[in-house]
């Protein structure tokens, strides 16, 4: 398995609060199996100092890149248009505290 953080970012259009409400329940429905099958390890919402969501970044662990992207493909926050702007960066995670 490969590691890989995933750094999201929404539009930055008056829409773009709008169509990440609209797609949260089908997103978070489609991200739980992951987490119990592994693939999700870790998932948070990035926000702004007004402490308003502009994003997403996730610690996830699949195969390959490829399957990490058609993960990715088919999200309703990529197919809903929410995430505009995604970075994915392979790691290995070093150390981790018992959550």
């Amino acid at each position: 398995m490969s590691q890989f953080l995933v750094l999201a970012y929404d539009g930055t259009d008056p829409a773009a609060e709008a169509r990440r409400g609209a797609a949260r329940n089908a997103h978070l429905a489609r991200i739980m199996p992951m987490v119990e099958r592994g693939e999700v390890v870790l998932g948070w919402a990035i926000l702004d100092d007004a402490e308003v969501m502009i994003g997403s970044a996730a610690i996830v662990d699949f195969p390959t890149r490829a399957d990490l992207d058609a993960w990715l493909a088919q999200d309703p926050y990529v197919t809903g248009g929410v995430w505009q702007r995604i970075e994915v960066r392979p790691f290995r995670i070093a150390v981790r505290a018992a959550i």
